[in-house]
């Protein structure tokens, strides 16, 4: 037998295997597709009926509650100290002592540094050794002037000679005033070299060292006043007129929190002013609150939450945030009826009570019941098993597991003698 035909003969064989295998493979997913139809039926069946005679669903609810809610405007504000004072001598020289320390409190009139005062000193002796130079003579230009106005001289003095002597006590009075002036102006100059706080507050950093030659452009040291302190921040338009009503009524409570709302910071502080214009860029007004701070919590150049109360609703009910579920319809809730069923509830929400629960501005009455956890597993009509927050339904008895367990073993049972005969 040639090549050529030993090559035929193989191709022939393993087609022929080929379509073989072929067809017993699609005898056997028939019939595979044959036998899982009705086990998927069954197991549809089953499932079914697990969720029919399953019993009442576990969820946890509470009911609605009424009590006064504060209405609050939210904003990011920024610390500013009082008063900020950059402390310059008014004098130059050298630099002798520095008498505070950096981060501490001082008081005002507290000595902070001190320049030395000698050069400034002397020109203060100058003055005062002038002025009693002047007083001696202008003690007997007096008496020069007092002797030619007698009667028994005035006949030998002239005339002219008396307007001089008149003159000359009223030149040196004026010398002795302007020596007068020059003490006083020393003795200012003198007591510059004291340094002194101008303002209670904090002392920053110190930005020069003892010895240095200071003038008056040196920056001595930056004090800022922290008691009571300042927070300024920015409100939109549409709060101003609440705003504005707010303050007519009374004074309006300003809370300073941290940056994520996690806690209080301070919460004695009282809204200040507003400014008397709108940012036509922004949309919005400045306003500010004043804080005592007495802690110190609060830090100039800090960035905190500002939380300013409006105004308040008496009366209003409330319930845990997570109770409220948004669809495509709006908001709703899950109430708990007298029979234990639930029903879906469309509700309208007002405003953040804290950061776990919400005000309810319609669609619930108060002392109704609401499902707070479990209402994946609800829809309108299903029997539920309220339990309180925290509350784990009952272990299942004795008798409820043995039901279920013969309740298994019959519906598997069934499942075999129906499928025997196919």
């Amino acid at each position: 037998m040639s090549r050529f035909w030993k090559i035929s003969l193989l191709v022939v064989a393993v087609v022929v295997v080929l379509a073989i295998g072929a067809r017993v493979l699609r005898g056997g997913g028939h019939e595979g597709r044959g036998h899982g139809k009705p086990g998927s039926s069954a197991s549809a069946a089953g499932a079914e009926g697990q969720d029919e005679d399953t019993g009442p669903v576990p969820v946890t609810a509470v009911p609605a509650t009424v009590q006064e809610v504060p209405v609050y405007a939210s904003a990011l504000g920024t610390v500013t100290a009082l008063n900020t004072v950059t402390v310059n001598p008014q004098v130059g020289g050298q630099l002798m002592s520095i008498n505070f320390k950096e981060g501490e409190e001082v008081k005002k009139g507290q000595l902070l540094a001190q320049i030395d005062p000698r050069s400034l000193q002397a020109s203060a002796d100058q003055a005062a050794a002038a002025k009693r130079q002047n007083q001696a003579l202008l003690a007997t230009a007096r008496s020069n002037f007092a002797r030619s106005s007698a009667p028994e001289y005035q006949q030998y003095v002239s005339k002219t000679d008396l307007d001089t002597q008149r003159n000359q006590v009223a030149q040196y009075e004026a010398a002795v005033s302007a020596n007068d002036a020059s003490m006083r102006a020393a003795q200012v100059q003198l007591q510059y070299t004291r340094i002194t706080a101008p303002i209670d507050g904090i002392a920053g950093i110190r930005g020069v060292d003892v010895g240095n030659i200071v003038s008056a452009s040196t920056s001595i040291v930056t004090l800022t006043q922290i008691h009571p302190i300042y927070v300024s921040f920015n409100l939109p338009e549409r709060q101003l007129t609440p705003v504005r009503e707010g303050m007519a009524r009374g004074v309006l409570a300003v809370a300073a929190l941290d940056r994520g709302d996690a806690h209080v910071i301070s919460a004695g502080g009282k809204l200040d002013v507003i400014d008397n214009r709108i940012s036509a860029d922004s949309g919005t007004f400045g306003a500010r609150a004043i804080f005592d701070n007495t802690d110190n919590l609060l830090w100039p150049g800090q960035f905190v939450n500002v939380r300013l109360q409006l105004s308040s609703i008496a009366g209003g009910v409330v319930v845990p945030a997570q109770a409220v579920q948004r669809g495509p319809d709006g908001d709703y809730v899950y109430v708990v009826q007298a029979d234990n069923t639930v029903k879906m509830q469309a509700i309208k929400q007002g405003v953040e009570v804290d950061d776990s629960h919400v005000q309810i501005a319609s669609g619930l009455k108060a002392g109704e019941k609401v499902v707070t956890e479990g209402q994946f597993r609800l829809k309108p009509g299903s029997k539920v098993q309220p339990l309180a927050p925290g509350e784990t339904p009952a272990p299942p008895t004795e008798a409820e597991l043995k039901a279920a367990a013969g309740k298994g073993r019959k519906e598997g049972g069934g499942g075999r003698r129906g499928g025997g005969p196919r």
